[in-house]
């Protein structure tokens, strides 16, 4: 074969790895999902209709505090990746990923829907981004958290491990968009309900999870009434 030929097949067949990497990422994945599906508002969602909608989080229930920030939230995503070396090269390598959901629902309006987060594929924006390295160590809060989950940010030579930190949360008052199987459930005491004491839950599909994203591209807030 060749040389040229050779070169070309090498560039296409990286190229193509890419894309699919792109195009089958969870991000992707879940924006592509979200942006396909036109909103509605609460008031004109009927029960076991698969719906989006966007609208501002709000606490259903006792909040959650961030782990990195200590920001009060509804909803956080951590992701901790350490650089580790192979041969000549190097990569990041996901060492935790955590996702913890607390009780909460989005307000659209004069109306409100509390999310069913027992199974939920979400893409939350890292807006807080730490670091720990050469000539740099890790803050006491990230040092108590490598240790929660069984790791450590330095090396058996007691040398700092190149580590990297992102951490993205839903707050109050926050636009999101989430995508779901609607139902309309008897209201509990001290829940949100209508006038005639019911409340809009967003769930899973039996095939679905809930989909959910704070992400620009998604919310759109002419669809979210002041």
């Amino acid at each position: 074969m060749d040389e040229p030929i050779i070169i070309v097949a090498v560039i296409v067949f990286f190229g193509l790895i890419v894309f699919f990497g792109y195009f089958f990422s969870k991000k992707t994945i879940i924006l592509r999902r979200l942006k396909k599906s036109d909103a509605k508002k609460i008031a004109n969602v009927t029960d076991d209709e698969v719906v989006k909608i966007t609208g501002k989080v709000e606490y259903t229930g006792t909040p959650l505090t961030a782990p990195l920030s200590g920001r009060t939230c509804a909803y956080y995503h951590v992701l901790v990746e350490q650089r580790v070396s192979s041969g000549k090269s190097s990569h990041w390598k996901t060492i935790i990923e955590e996702e913890v959901s607390g009780s909460f629902g989005i307000r659209d309006g004069d109306y409100c829907a509390r999310i069913d987060s027992n199974k939920v594929k979400s893409h939350i924006v890292d807006d807080r981004k730490y670091s720990s390295g050469f000539m740099n160590d890790a803050s006491e809060v990230l040092e108590q958290y490598l240790s929660d989950h069984g790791h450590d940010s330095k090396n058996f030579l007691g040398m700092n491990k190149s580590i990297r930190y992102r951490e993205g949360v839903l707050e109050e008052g926050e636009l999101i968009t989430v995508l779901g199987k609607a139902r309309w459930e008897k209201a509990e005491s001290g829940q949100w309900s209508d006038s005639y004491g019911k409340v809009l839950v967003i769930g899973p599909t039996d095939k679905e999870p809930v989909y959910l994203s704070d992400d620009p591209e998604t919310v759109k807030q002419l669809t979210v009434e002041n």
